[in-house]
């Protein structure tokens, strides 16, 4: 394990801290452009989300109408009601989006695989970084607004849904990640700057409340409009 690496696991709560932890759960709010792009204006804002931190499955409710709620995991997403029926499902899901770009529209289980891998990688984090398969070096620094960043470039395996199979995290004086850089894979590997803020400890775990998403140019800066997409998190719990 990369020096950066641990720095990053101690900043955020340690990893024992992290092994002992089962699920975090929110309220979720999400804003910016790419829900409309995609056809879903305003949806999965102001939902409930549960992250299982031992494995990759995120629950996200009310999903449209109240009772029913996602299940999303690596190989399989689907919408679910209150007594567990599913009402529907996509396997491989990832297939999918084949041939998409960021203005291809989404179906409802699109939208449901996107968010699930996306608040699986905010959430899970830094624990994933840990798991089978995934590797990490530390790359060049990077300099921002006059603060200068030590970035760890991670590659994920094809078994973990995530946003891209290799993203760049930009890390303070702290050890706490500020920033991620990715292509998204299944939106034409658009290039996003991912800037992380808010960090609250909950139960020994330090967690991230906001996020605000941008395209990224070609030299590595965001372009600043559109927002592409914020998260914000209330009412987070460890279990």
């Amino acid at each position: 394990m990369s020096d950066l690496l641990t720095t990053i696991l101690d900043a955020h709560g340690g990893r024992t801290r992290w092994e002992e932890a089962n699920r975090i759960s929110a309220r979720q709010f999400f804003g910016g452009a790419l829900w409309g792009l995609k056809g879903h204006p305003g949806a999965l804002d102001d939902v409930d989300v549960t992250v299982d931190l031992r494995r990759e499955h995120v629950r996200q409710e009310p999903f449209f109408e109240d009772g029913h709620h996602t299940s999303f995991s690596a190989d399989r997403v689907a919408v679910e009601d209150s007594d567990g029926n599913v009402m529907e499902e996509l396997l491989d899901p990832r297939a999918s989006f084949a041939g998409h770009d960021l203005t291809t529209p989404w179906t409802r289980l699109q939208l449901a695989y996107f968010s699930g891998s996306a608040m699986w990688t905010y959430l899970a984090e830094p624990l994933s970084l840990t798991f089978p398969g995934v590797r990490s070096e530390e790359i060049s620094t990077w300099t921002e607004d006059g603060e200068k960043f030590r970035r760890l470039h991670v590659f994920f395996p094809d078994s973990i849904a995530t946003l891209s199979t290799e993203q760049t995290l930009y890390v303070d004086d702290s050890g706490l990640i500020r920033r991620r850089d990715y292509s998204v894979a299944i939106a034409g590997d658009t290039p996003a700057a991912h800037y992380v803020s808010g960090h609250r400890e909950v139960s020994g775990l330090v967690i991230p409340t906001a996020r605000m998403i941008y395209s990224r140019d070609e030299n590595g800066h965001k372009v600043t409009e559109p927002l592409v997409v914020s998260v914000r998190l209330e009412n987070v719990t460890v279990s």
